[in-house]
């Protein structure tokens, strides 16, 4: 019984651990700040991954495909339907993986954290961030 009762112990505090380190589930639609595309977030195999549904504010002066990117092959895909989010994994309190910017052609190290009704988007280059709050869709 004393065994028992130990093992509970030491095996509680870990299961509490584990529970309070995992991060707010993101997945969902959300809208980009500024409202200029809808996002669908949600599960790619073992990880989360994001893919925008539609562009909501059109210019008519930004490319429809991917022109900047730095792979020649992928410079005709649509923007629409594309995978920009990628790879993220549970980290503590946020979701980390990394973000694909189609208005530059460049990828950064990035972290969703939900907030409510917000989704916190952080994309960094060495130790320079800017986070975006984008809004649930409804």
């Amino acid at each position: 019984m004393r065994t028992a009762l130990l093992a509970a112990a030491l095996f509680l505090p870990a299961v509490a651990a584990d529970a309070a380190a995992s991060p707010t589930p993101v997945s969902g639609r959300w809208i980009t700040e500024e409202g200029k595309a809808l996002v669908e977030v949600g599960p790619c195999g073992q990880q989360i991954c994001g893919r925008i549904v539609r562009i909501l504010k059109v210019d008519p002066s930004k490319p429809t495909t991917d022109v900047l990117n730095p792979n020649a092959a992928l410079r005709t895909r649509p923007i629409v339907g594309m995978v920009f989010l990628t790879g993220f994994t549970p980290d503590d309190d946020r979701w980390r993986g990394r973000i694909y910017d189609p208005q530059s052609g460049k990828t950064y190290r990035s972290e969703l954290i939900r907030d409510g009704e917000t989704l916190k988007v952080r994309g960094c280059i060495g130790p320079f961030c800017r986070t975006q709050e984008w809004a649930a869709a409804r």
